[in-house]
């Protein structure tokens, strides 16, 4: 007998580039890690930008449907950029698959080429096969926050290095530091979904990675390599446990910033003990940090 199919929440949000920040904020409060930000093909002003979150259906999730509308009409007293109406529909766990199989290609993103499970593709010789089943947790390679983030793992000398991966999503930066040679990797995340889904990908990719539910603050002893793509309000909320968990000129690699956010996660970095600016990439309106003491 096949088991029950979950049910899920869809909730999207068009937004303006200044407000996807805050809206990815209040989405993240209550999605099960599904939260992605579908980008205009051409910048055109206005709510060009979308922001997606995907809730479990439960006893709760009225309420947590509510919850976020009410957090919506409070961000409009702030005059950020203008923000549409919450859309709300269900799909079923083989709708979302069925979505995200029609935009998840192979891709290359710097010495990685990211491939999705149903996909024979042939890999070339000069890159680093990462073979990923999203789930329901974010991190494919198809956000440029995601693709920031692999363009520093390439670049970056990892190999023997200790990494530790915080709000790793699919798994997809974490494989692709041990695919590199870095070990130990350590990955957490604080859904639960994200933790299952990055368990399978690690073993669909024969690599050993360690995954535990929680973030930062919950990982013991210090790394050479953090990361954490995680939308800057969190990143902010988070940035002394970072510094707590990065070894004596280790590097801190954080994505998620949007341009407007900059300038206040830069400074609760600073605060953190994090001063020193290694790289900063930008990709449309999308800010990545490398960073040390």
């Amino acid at each position: 007998m096949r088991p029950r199919e979950r049910r899920w929440y869809e909730l999207a949000v068009p937004a303006h580039a200044e407000a996807v920040e805050a809206v990815s904020e209040i989405l993240t409060r209550v999605g099960h890690r599904g939260i992605a930000v579908d980008l205009p093909v051409e910048p055109r002003g206005g709510t060009d930008h979308t922001v997606k979150a995907y809730l479990l259906v439960d006893g709760e999730v009225v309420a947590k449907v509510n919850d976020v509308r009410d957090a919506l009409g409070h961000l409009q007293a702030f005059g950020l950029g203008p923000i549409g109406e919450l859309a709300v529909r269900e799909i079923t766990e083989d709708d979302w698959l069925e979505s995200w199989k029609a935009q998840f290609t192979p891709l290359r993103i710097g010495r990685f080429l990211v491939r999705p499970t149903w996909s024979d593709a042939p890999v070339p010789a000069d890159t680093i096969e990462l073979v990923l089943d999203p789930g329901m947790a974010f991190g494919t390679g198809l956000h440029p926050t995601t693709q920031q983030c692999l363009e520093a793992l390439s670049a970056l000398a990892i190999e023997a290095k200790s990494v530790l991966d915080v709000g790793t999503g699919s798994g997809i930066l974490a494989i692709a530091a041990a695919k590199r040679g870095a070990a130990p990797v350590v990955a957490v995340d604080t859904d639960p979904l994200a933790v299952d889904a990055t368990r399978e990908n690690a073993e669909r990719n024969r690599v050993a990675i360690p995954v535990g539910l929680g973030s930062a603050a919950d990982v013991p002893g210090r790394f050479e390599i953090v990361i954490a793509n995680i939308v800057a309000p969190v990143l902010r909320r988070i940035a002394v446990d970072l510094a707590a968990r990065l070894a004596a000129n280790g590097t801190l690699v954080v994505a998620g910033i949007s341009l407007p956010s900059e300038p206040d996660t830069r400074a609760a970095l600073a605060r953190a003990g994090l001063r020193t600016t290694i790289d900063r990439t930008q990709r449309d309106d999308w800010v990545a940090l490398a960073l040390t003491r």
